[in-house]
């Protein structure tokens, strides 16, 4: 058992991860009125802290996270004041407000080369011309959110490129400039003193890069590169040279000391690409690390290819999903760092239709035994909008063009460029669009069974296409099924409840000790013991599987009785010792005797 009983208390809170497209006040487009007005929703479910997808004025070539004023809301979204109305409502009901900070924004940098603030970007001169005399990118970098694509964009008049890892609308920031940095720290002030408690901090880990800007290795990249698509590559991940670069701690120490810090911000980092765990405390250690927390990929990233990047599919097993939860949870415990504890978020598909099946007769069950698992690991949970409800992915019968993510576009061109008219080719191509695009996740939230989910009037088109299943999988629908005469709990309520347990336990749940006792090594049953100095020891047991299973409780496992399971809502009726027969994506939650 890896003992628990840290004191870390402030960092308890659940929170809720709004796309802010999906809280419309009912134009098809959401925005902060549409957030302010489920403020209360929010609340009831159990909801500490809410964190808003970026709002600032932008071009929205990346669902505004290509930012063109900081200190500006779009007026697609509303306006400064909103914010402060939105932050008000929520400290009058005991909660608080966590932004977005997005590592790149573009100012007058591109008019000329003497630009005052040329420098606070990256700008080389080209490698070189091809044969036609056009000029050629200064390394072999590929686009992250479109591998065809050089991470470099041309600039005519300065005859230059500067560096736009993701689009060519997100240039990447200078950090090596300490004026770039100052004007960081200013604009984070700048929402804290309006009374955001905090940041969720975009690829973070990406700030800083080997100055050197060396071209990346073709071999890493020679197993059939280009995902699912395979064909021949001109340009190439160059992750090594600026993922967790060089000066990244030595940047982010100077924002803890200069702002988070005097401020006590709730931070939580994005940091793709790490897994090591010596790097990872360096950044989330209590005391000397520079972030409270940073989203960790390794189960989100378990259908990935290695060396294929994320738009390619592999098989997986139970084990493979279980491996990083068992790991992170004793590290963090161990050596005092600290988890969040997430399955989803608008970069990934939906965890029901990922992790479990969601045909509609397992779709609930299997959503509950997820919102289980969540709620009793760990950390600080994110619970990413339309979750609460077991929303699932985009059905494979709608056509391709109702993906429109920049992502998911640039992947279907680039499959269409180099197969067209290879049907096996297409059909790869599909399916990996079909399981992993984040377009799964930006569907509109579904409120009500009305035209469009109640997201909008009939007579209005959303921003996405309302997914089919409205009538049947939406809030009201879920927050109704309660009372004495409904012997289930839906999807909603059973979140709800899990929410409260993990407050009412947080000795146990939240900081508590924690062991494995089946790691899935040999079948589909995943289940390990928490435990609290009050609140004592709680087994959970998931069936990763739609098979009915005769699984075998441990001899040192002591089970007093069952508390709760999700097939009903009452407690289950099970053995305590020997076997114990779990059907389909059954999941319990036991309470045991010392």
């Amino acid at each position: 058992m890896v003992e628990g009983s840290r004191n870390l208390s402030g960092k308890n809170p659940i929170a809720a991860t709004l796309l802010i497209p999906q809280y419309t006040n009912g134009d098809g487009w959401g925005d902060l009125k549409g957030i302010i007005s489920k403020v209360d929703y929010l609340k009831e479910l159990g909801v500490d802290i809410i964190w808003i997808s970026p709002i600032y004025k932008s071009p929205q070539a990346d669902m505004g996270y290509d930012i063109a004023d900081y200190r500006l809301i779009d007026p697609r979204y509303g306006t400064n004041e909103d914010v402060d109305v939105l932050i008000a409502e929520l400290k009058e009901r005991k909660m608080k407000l966590m932004m977005d900070l997005v590592h790149a924004w573009f100012l007058d940098s591109s008019s000329s080369r003497t630009s005052p603030k040329r420098s606070w970007y990256i700008w080389k001169d080209p490698s070189g011309h091809d044969k036609t005399g056009n000029p050629l990118p200064p390394n072999n970098w590929s686009q992250i959110l479109g591998d065809a694509n050089s991470a470099w964009t041309y600039d005519p008049p300065s005859n230059q490129y500067y560096l736009s890892l993701f689009t060519p609308e997100q240039p990447d920031l200078n950090w090596e400039n300490p004026d770039v940095r100052a004007a960081v720290h200013d604009v984070l002030r700048f929402w804290l003193d309006k009374g955001v408690c905090g940041y969720r901090m975009d690829v973070i880990n990406l700030i800083s890069k080997d100055q050197r800007f060396p071209d990346a290795d073709p071999s890493i990249v020679a197993e059939g590169r280009g995902g699912a698509i395979g064909g021949p590559v001109q340009y190439h991940p160059g992750s090594k040279w600026y993922t967790n670069g060089p000066r990244m701690h030595e940047f982010l120490q100077e924002l803890k000391r200069e702002v988070l810090e005097p401020y006590h911000t709730v931070t939580v980092g994005e940091m793709p690409g790490v897994s090591d765990i010596d790097e990872i405390l360096r950044t989330v250690k209590g005391g000397t690390g520079e972030l409270n927390m940073i989203f960790i990929f390794d189960v989100v990233d378990i259908d990935n290819v290695p060396g294929q990047g994320r738009m390619a599919l592999q098989k997986w097993t139970v084990r493979d999903l279980v491996k990083p939860i068992e790991k992170w949870q004793s590290v963090m415990i161990e050596r005092g760092g600290w988890n969040s504890v997430f399955l989803e978020n608008h970069d990934n598909p939906r965890s029901v239709s990922r992790f479990c099946d969601d045909s509609d007769d397992t779709r609930e069950r299997a959503a509950k035994l997820l919102a289980l698992m969540q709620t009793t690991l760990s950390g600080t949970i994110f619970v990413y909008q339309g979750e609460e409800i077991g929303m699932r992915n985009m059905p494979k019968t709608w056509d391709v063009s109702e993906y429109k993510d920049v992502e998911s576009v640039n992947f279907w061109k680039k499959t269409l460029a180099l197969h067209q008219g290879d049907a096996e080719a297409l059909r790869k191509a599909r399916e990996v669009l079909d399981a992993k695009a984040r377009d799964h996740a930006r569907t509109p939230m579904q409120w009500d069974g009305s035209a469009n989910g109640g997201f909008c009037e009939g007579g209005v088109v959303p921003w996405m296409r309302v997914m089919d299943d409205f009538e049947t999988c939406n809030a009201e629908v879920e927050m109704g099924q309660d009372g004495d005469k409904i012997d289930d709990l839906s999807v909603w309520r059973f979140w709800q409840r899990g929410l409260a347990n993990r407050k009412e336990h947080a000795d146990c749940f939240v900081y508590g000790g924690y062991r494995t006792v089946d790691s899935a090594e040999k079948g589909s049953v995943f289940a390990y013991l928490r435990t609290g100095e009050k609140s004592g020891k709680w087994l959970v047991v998931l069936n990763f599987s739609g098979e009915d299973i005769e699984w075998h409780l441990p001899e040192d496992v002591k089970v007093q009785g069952w508390m709760a399971g999700n097939y009903l809502k009452g407690k289950p009726d099970k053995p305590t010792k020997g076997a114990v027969g779990l059907r389909p994506w059954e999941c319990l939650l036991g309470m045991c005797v010392d």
